[in-house]
């Protein structure tokens, strides 16, 4: 089923510089083996993984490094064939220490990954979303949110539509956009189980309009039988958001602190969706992913396959860096945050790595705050219809609570349009990222 260009979008929202034309093009290359992975157990929203292995322990590429433990939780999986060097604590991008798994990958070790029992599209609802557990998988748009809890849709809460979202707003990033050209059958397959799994009807890739050969490609090889469009969305920033999306495909709008369960939809990364497709069929747990490498300090920029655990400093000495290097993004500069050490890996969530130079960063780090002038700008930018300008003064004065009990500071979702658009260079994004902090540790303390 095919569709012609969409031109409907959801209201408000902002146009950055896209900065794709570096690698949209460049096809997904394999990225050798740092000589020590470091794995975090956490990697995901949920509780994190136990470890099943010991210190000293041969292990093989493929293998379950540790088991979920309980509901809100995911597997992982060693990256490489190697030897365990040590259980215990690594830096995070959160700032925080976590546990983790330190592996020695074998200098020989092969590409070659340990298989289990492979779980069919026709196989129960239950047993898929047991699958998707045990692979691993987390939403690899950047959010990390368990896919198996995503998708296991209460009997309450019925779906039509799963949408599968490669609109890949964020500048600099061209993850997705390689993955629908270079892995259709491996999407089109995880689109199956998404159905399935979630009863929806229908399933609609989203594309914006800046990735047309994608959308050709799909709708060219879209299976007769598989219920399924491609529509195309204008080019605008945040069009991937779940909202967004539900919004400008549907027309429905999401609730307040609601999600699109609530009104009868789904949405799902496409990247995610074919790590679906790829691994179940194959028993395969999730030990690599694909990330762009780019920036204006990125010398060999590209789109590769990442063995999960990689560190920073690793990938940085192999794709050369400029000199004048000051900050490093794990994901886009809109919502990815900026990497305070070197030593941080990459996750299953790291979509982008994206460094900057003296150039760049200066612009923005260099200029003064200044008081807010009332432009309205933010406001007209939010696409959550929000006031970016009353949240703030209110989170000057520490008013976090009146934030989010008469200004619904909990529907943003940090998407950074209004600081984008700030030209009194105001950090709006951060004061809400601590109200919202502030908010839930109240919440958790009464």
């Amino acid at each position: 089923m095919l569709s012609l260009f969409k031109s409907k979008t959801f209201g408000h929202g902002v146009h950055p510089p896209e900065s794709k034309e570096t690698t949209r093009k460049l096809p997904i290359r394999q990225f050798p083996f740092a000589p020590l992975l470091r794995i975090p157990l956490t990697q995901h929203l949920g509780k994190p993984a136990q470890p099943v292995v010991r210190e000293g322990q041969e292990v093989v590429r493929g293998q379950a490094l540790g088991q979920p433990d309980g509901y809100m939780s995911v597997a992982m999986h060693a990256p490489a064939s190697g030897v365990v060097k040590r259980i215990g604590l690594m830096p995070s991008i959160t700032g925080q220490m976590v546990e983790g798994v330190y592996l020695e990958p074998y200098p020989s070790s092969s590409q070659e990954v340990l298989e289990g029992d492979p779980v069919d599209v026709t196989a129960s609802k239950e047993e898929i979303v047991a699958a998707i557990q045990s692979a691993g998988i987390v939403g690899l748009g950047g959010a990390a949110f368990p896919t198996h809890v995503k998708l296991n849709v209460p009997d309450d809460k019925p779906v039509d539509t799963a949408i599968i979202n490669g609109v890949e707003c964020e500048p600099y990033l061209t993850t997705d956009h390689r993955v629908m050209l270079e892995q259709q059958a491996d999407v089109f397959m995880g689109i199956r189980y998404v159905l399935k799994v979630t009863g929806a009807e229908r399933a609609i890739i989203a594309i914006e309009a800046n990735k047309l050969d994608a959308a050709d490609a799909l709708r060219q090889n879209l299976p007769d039988d598989l219920e399924a469009e491609v529509l195309v969305l204008p080019v605008k920033y945040p069009q991937g958001a779940e909202k967004m999306l539900v919004a400008a495909l549907l027309d429905r709008q999401v609730p307040s602190r609601g999600l699109p369960l609530d009104v009868g939809a789904i949405c799902i990364n496409v990247a995610t969706t074919a790590e679906i497709g790829r691994l179940l069929p194959h028993g395969r747990g999730i030990q690599e992913r694909v990330v762009t490498i780019t920036g204006p300090g990125v010398e060999k920029k590209g789109n590769y396959r990442m063995p999960i655990g990689t560190p920073l400093r690793f990938i940085m000495d192999e794709v050369g860096v400029t000199d004048d290097l000051t900050r490093v993004f794990m994901g886009g500069p809109m919502m990815g945050p900026a990497a305070s050490s070197l030593d941080i890996p990459v996750v299953k969530g790291t979509s982008g790595v994206v460094a900057f130079t003296e150039r760049e960063t200066g612009k923005v780090l260099d200029r003064p705050t200044y008081p807010c002038i009332r432009c309205g700008r933010c406001v007209d930018a939010c696409p959550m219809f929000l006031n970016p300008s009353e949240l703030g003064v209110l989170a000057v004065n520490e008013s976090y609570q009146r934030m989010a009990d008469d200004h619904h500071l909990m529907d943003c979702f940090e998407c950074g349009s209004c600081s984008f658009v700030c030209p009194s260079n105001i950090p709006l994004v951060q004061y809400f990222r601590m109200a919202k902090t502030s908010v839930r540790k109240a919440a958790k303390a009464s």
